[in-house]
């Protein structure tokens, strides 16, 4: 398929994205929080954390898996695979899908998109009723969503992450988009690191180490939603706390909104890279 002019307006988007990332700067309150997040991790042996943060990749692997090999997900690639037929009737499998156009590709993955962010936003509300259930299974829940998503994003793409590399990448994508803001332009260059020195389509060969203290302070905000939560559940409307409910529900759909712009913007890179090479 030849470069389009909306292909180059669709790559310039992603190259201002790229700026905004780089320009980033962080403000007092994040170097307050980083200096805080230094001295308590400093206070913890190396041992101690490797131990940690390698349970912590493979409950990454284990869940990414489960959500992989789960029906649901079968179903969805079905779906994906269902729409894209819409537009061509040949296509077969997941990797036909490089054959349409952007538009195209950005309708399917909205489609998904937009979908879980409305999952998290009913995960959110949930959580916001203050229960002890619903603010401890918050975390796990938006990493179910939030980690499904980047996946049928990739499949809307043309990447199955049934492979290795695909897996990998997919996770790389997920903990690049939750980590802090003044962080992400160095996870992308690692990303775009790992595509260029790539030596198939199949196996990974580059680091497979995902999380490490940084990775825990977008996690360690997230938390202090249940803060402000538990703060305001007290604060009925007909029976329902509603400031609560909206906290819980607002946080988690940005934090859906953020993690599937950065998986698309990262996923339409690799499309129209492939295409305009």
């Amino acid at each position: 398929m030849s470069w389009s002019e909306r292909d180059q307006q669709v790559w310039d988007s992603i190259k201002a994205w790229k700026r905004d990332l780089y320009d980033y700067e962080a403000n007092d309150l994040e170097f307050t929080y980083v200096k805080w997040l230094d001295t308590a991790f400093g206070a913890v042996s190396e041992e101690v954390q490797e131990s940690f943060f390698q349970r912590l990749d493979g409950w990454l692997f284990q869940l990414h898996s489960l959500i992989q090999g789960s029906q649901m997900q079968n179903d969805a690639k079905e779906r994906i695979l269902s729409t894209a037929r819409t537009f061509n009737p040949d296509i077969q499998v997941v990797d036909d899908l490089a054959v349409l156009s952007i538009d195209q590709l950005h309708y399917i993955a909205e489609q998904h998109a937009g979908r879980h962010r409305l999952y998290s936003l009913v995960q959110g509300g949930i959580t916001g009723t203050g229960g002890l259930v619903a603010l401890g299974s918050d975390l796990p829940a938006m990493a179910v969503i939030n980690l499904r998503s980047i996946q049928l994003i990739a499949a809307s793409y043309g990447c199955d992450v049934q492979t290795p590399f695909e897996t990998m990448t997919s996770l790389k994508v997920f903990h690049a988009a939750t980590l802090p803001a003044r962080l992400q332009a160095e996870a992308w260059d690692d990303l775009l690191q790992d595509l260029e020195s790539k030596g198939s389509t199949y196996f990974f060969d580059g680091s497979e180490q995902l999380t490490d203290y940084t990775w825990l302070e977008g996690t360690l905000k997230q938390s202090m939603k249940a803060l402000a939560i538990s703060m305001f559940k007290g604060k009925k409307w007909s029976g329902l706390p509603l400031i609560s409910m909206a906290i819980g529900a607002g946080s988690n759909y940005q934090l859906s909104r953020r993690i599937t712009a950065f998986a698309e913007k990262y996923y339409q890179y690799r499309y129209l890279r492939e295409k305009k090479s």
